[in-house]
């Protein structure tokens, strides 16, 4: 009689950031969060525009803008798992193994160049987009006046170089204040950019203990900064704008999730939860579809409220997220496609909503219920223009770059 075996089998899908032979396997269920994440980010961006075309808050997907947060924590504790050891080899002189094959140790150069081949193709790509989307609008500023043509185009090599605008400059030309007014959504990654910046030349070095005390002082600064409102925008949804409120707010913004995300990742011991990754996309949505809170004396109750859900909630997430696995083909399947489209879909969505927010206002329609087809088939575009731009442009692009 033949004794029972255990077939389960756990799947660990191959990423489309494999382009490298020294590529460490994924955190499946991370990149399915991350791919989740995504979404709910289009979604609140679409309520976002029955705020701009009925000119106040629309109270449905309030806090959904935390999807960015969420985003930092993941890309410290992803980034701390596939560099962090390989740092080292330089000083022992010695070499390691990851996926049965030798590498080399990680310099600072080799660093910038993986990073700059996993970001900036899209980041172009996003420009694009965004060029094209600003002349189907007629070229013209929120509030309808012409922009010249020069300052278009001055616009759009700025951006491909990743250079912001500040407020108030010619080449701001949705007139909005936007750090990159072709890509609003852009300002994340140009903060991503620094936190990957600091991580190579500074916060890698650090010990566990100093690494600790890094997270408390970013924690310290950012529950001042939010909960007492300097920003006056009674939110976390700052850091779009250079002005000097934004960018110490977006600086902190980064800071305190990203390097969360890297202290968990060095002290990472798996906890097993079943079904935690659809348990955590039902958590992640209710969160974000709290109502506001009202503003008590001079505390931000609101903002309160968001800074629990990134500092208690989501660590919560990533770590028993990094502890699962698929455990099927479908599920492997899904993750894998939600991991794939999560970094296209978000840096390419934005230009697609800025004709969809213009048909609002347009038209003075100002719920989802007038709009329903419509904000579908938004929906829709923008996922099939991500996945378009990912497997047409994207990955060719990284695989020549590697």
């Amino acid at each position: 009689m033949k004794n029972n075996i255990n077939k389960t089998k756990t799947y660990y899908p191959v990423s489309n950031e494999a382009y490298f032979s020294d590529t460490k396997p994924h955190y499946a269920l991370l990149d399915g969060l991350r791919g989740a994440a995504a979404l709910m980010v289009l979604w609140y961006h679409v309520f976002e525009g029955f705020a701009f075309a009925k000119g106040s808050v629309v109270e449905t997907f309030n806090h959904g803008h935390l999807g960015v947060d969420f985003f930092f924590m993941l890309s410290g504790f992803v980034i701390s798992y596939a560099y962090d050891d390989r740092w080292k080899k330089k000083a022992s002189g010695q070499q390691s193994s990851v996926n049965g094959q030798k590498d080399n140790y990680l310099s600072v150069g080799s660093f910038f160049k993986r990073r700059l081949i996993r970001l900036h193709p899209m980041l172009v790509m996003g420009a694009v987009i965004g060029l094209i989307t600003f002349f189907i609008q007629g070229g013209v500023k929120w509030d309808g006046t012409s922009t010249a043509l020069h300052w278009t185009i001055i616009a759009f090599f700025l951006t491909l170089l990743f250079i912001p605008a500040y407020p108030g400059a010619q080449y701001d030309i949705r007139g909005n204040g936007e750090m990159f007014p072709l890509n609003g959504p852009s300002w994340s990654l140009f903060f991503e950019y620094i936190g990957n910046i600091l991580y190579a030349v500074f916060i890698r070095r650090l010990s566990n203990k100093m690494l600790a005390l890094l997270v408390g002082v970013t924690a310290i600064l950012w529950i001042w900064f939010v909960a007492f409102d300097i920003s006056g925008y009674d939110m976390i949804g700052i850091g779009w704008t250079l002005d000097t409120v934004n960018f110490f707010g977006g600086l902190m913004r980064m800071m305190f999730p990203f390097t969360l995300g890297m202290l968990m990742a060095r002290n990472f011991k798996p906890v097993k939860v079943r079904g935690i990754f659809w348990i955590s996309i039902v958590i992640l949505f209710a969160l974000f579809s709290v109502p506001y809170f009202p503003k008590t004396a001079n505390v931000s109750v609101n903002g309160i409220y968001e800074l629990a859900c990134i500092m208690i909630v989501f660590p919560v997430i990533v770590w028993l997220g990094a502890s699962g696995t698929t455990t099927n083909a479908l599920s492997t399947k899904l993750c894998k496609f939600l991991g794939d489209i999560s970094y296209p879909l978000y840096i390419v969505h934005y230009p697609v909503m800025y004709l969809f927010y213009a048909w609002l206002i347009d038209n003075k329609l100002y719920t989802l219920s007038e709009t329903l087809p419509i904000v579908i088939l938004v929906m829709a575009i923008n996922i099939i223009l991500a996945y378009a731009c990912l497997k047409l442009y994207d990955e060719p692009i990284r695989r020549r770059l590697k």
